[in-house]
């Protein structure tokens, strides 16, 4: 057998020689396909004017190491003049010479020696598509790593595709040796980065290949394949494609990973359902296949993260109103109520206060609120030292939509502190930000004045009372009505009304309500019908 070919030629070869000692009609055809695949593999290329071709393979080989072996101890980045070996060594048929080259070429990649965009520029990229197509392994997953890393960067995606590297890739993914397919799902993977090339491969037939590569037995090719899914998922154009592969194969697939014990990988299955959960129609697939049991195990993790993305999944769940019974019914609000006491992750609390506002819209769920530490825990965020402003504003939106119901406002007084008030106090005088100072003094508007309340309330009378005047000179009509709301409920308190008593308060009250007698007056006039 001849000697300097790869094993997949080889086998080409013995194929051939067996059919043409069966002389069957066939002959021509096989002949036929026998030259062209052996004329695409790179062990056989013609040599390139660029590699002397009076030097021997092993003088070349030598000649190789040495030469590789010096560029890639240098410390700084490589400038252009020095890369030219590399498109000339790229070239060479030597297949022991294409693994030394493409490795170091891995190294200089991998320890940002050399610029990206320059490996493109120098001309490398053809030879490292071909090389993709070679029937050695080692050759094969040094260009798709090589690939994959220049895959990282915009120009490089658009050039990659341009030059057709995406079917290559996509029948690496499928290979066999599990190196070669990581790196090829890698590739695939930052392909996935930019929208156009995105929709090359989607157009390519991506989409069923990266759903099958969730069921690998390798780790990192579910990551990268999950991760890349994730990205086209955030295309809803992709979604019929993505969702139409034989019953509900993505859907189970990405289920099964969400209870990987590899947490990225878990952590990704759940960020791409949550993606596709803005379908209603997949909304409703994943709970007929009982997405709350691997959900609920997530929740209930130590993992920040993991406990992040199965948080967002829940919230984009309970947006849908025919989900939210038999999430109230399998005890997520009594979860999330745990969540809130133990994180401080603002996305975890933010997450968490829109799933109570959405649960909550049912009997069923305001009294699974009070039955969790829900309540208690968006008090304990209220006042955390760590809590963003914009979480605050959160809290205090779900607070002041759970004081809608009768029965949370009494739940909320026996939870309140003295701490809470005072945050409360202090937000509502905060006119910088009109959101969060309304949904604060709307609040303290709802408290049952029972003698609890009374106690905690009464050291801030005078700090209330100069918020209230603010809001009944406001432009607003909504902060004089929430105005004279508070006043109404403090004034069962006696000690609040002596206070008021002939007050810069009681005197702008007065005032508003003359005005608002005016205008009654006024519009009364007009709806009368003229006299005869």
């Amino acid at each position: 057998m001849a000697t300097g070919i790869c094993e997949k030629c080889a086998q080409l070869l013995k194929d051939f020689v067996a059919c043409v000692k069966r002389l069957r009609s066939e002959l021509v055809q096989k002949i036929t396909e026998c030259i062209k695949n052996l004329s695409r593999c790179s062990c056989l290329r013609r040599k390139r004017a660029t590699v002397a071709s009076y030097i021997s393979e092993q003088h070349e080989r030598q000649a190789a190491r040495t030469l590789l072996n010096h560029l890639d101890t240098v410390d700084y980045p490589l400038p252009v003049a020095l890369l030219e070996p590399y498109t000339a060594l790229l070239l060479s048929n030597d297949m022991e010479v294409q693994r030394i080259t493409t490795l170091s070429l891995v190294h200089l990649l991998v320890k940002n020696k050399v610029s990206k965009e320059q490996v493109i520029e120098t001309g490398m990229l053809m030879p490292l598509l071909e090389m993709l197509q070679s029937g050695d392994p080692t050759v094969q997953c040094n260009s798709c790593q090589c690939i994959a890393s220049l895959a990282s960067s915009d120009s490089n995606r658009e050039a990659i595709v341009s030059a057709e590297g995406v079917i290559p890739l996509l029948v690496l993914a499928k290979s066999y040796d599990p190196q070669v397919q990581q790196n090829a799902v890698w590739a695939l993977l930052n392909l996935t980065q930019s929208e156009r090339t995105m929709g090359v491969l989607c157009q390519e037939g991506a989409i069923p290949v990266l759903a099958l590569l969730l069921q690998s037995s390798n780790y990192e090719v579910q990551f990268y394949s999950c991760s890349a899914l994730s990205n086209i998922a955030t295309i809803p154009g992709h979604h019929p494609k993505m969702l139409g592969i034989g019953d509900r194969f993505l859907l189970k697939s990405l289920l099964t990973l969400m209870s990987s014990s590899v947490q990225k990988n878990a952590s990704q299955a759940c960020r791409c359902l949550q993606i596709l959960s803005g379908n209603v129609v997949t909304q409703e697939q994943l709970m007929y296949l009982n997405c709350v049991l691997p959900l609920k195990a997530l929740l209930c993790s130590a993992t920040p993260p993991l406990t992040e993305s199965a948080i967002a999944l829940l919230s984009e769940l309970a947006t849908h109103q025919p989900n939210r019974e038999g999430l109230v019914n399998e005890g997520l609000v009594q979860v999330i109520g745990q969540l809130l006491l133990c994180h401080r992750s603002s996305s975890i609390i933010n997450h968490s206060v829109v799933t109570i506002t959405n649960l909550s819209s049912t009997s069923e769920g305001q009294q699974a609120v009070m039955d969790s530490e829900c309540v208690t825990g968006l008090l304990k965020a209220l006042v955390s030292s760590v809590t963003s402003e914009e979480t605050v504003l959160c809290v205090t939106s779900c607070l002041h939509h759970l004081t809608s119901w009768d029965l949370l406002q009494s739940h909320l007084a026996t939870k309140i502190t003295h701490e809470h008030v005072s945050s409360l106090v202090k937000f509502s005088a905060q006119m910088d930000n009109l959101e969060l100072s309304y949904r604060s003094a709307s609040i303290i508007s709802k408290l049952k004045m029972n003698a609890h309340v009374i106690q905690l309330l009464t050291p801030h009378y005078a700090a209330i009372s100069e918020y209230l005047l603010i809001y009944l000179k406001n432009q607003e009509v909504r902060f004089q009505q929430l105005s004279i709301v508070t006043l109404c409920n403090l004034k069962k308190d006696g000690e609040f009304s002596v206070l008021m008593s002939d007050s810069v308060l009681e005197k702008q009250l007065k005032w508003v309500h003359a005005q608002t007698e005016q205008t009654r007056q006024l519009l009364q006039a007009i709806q009368m019908p003229p006299s005869s």
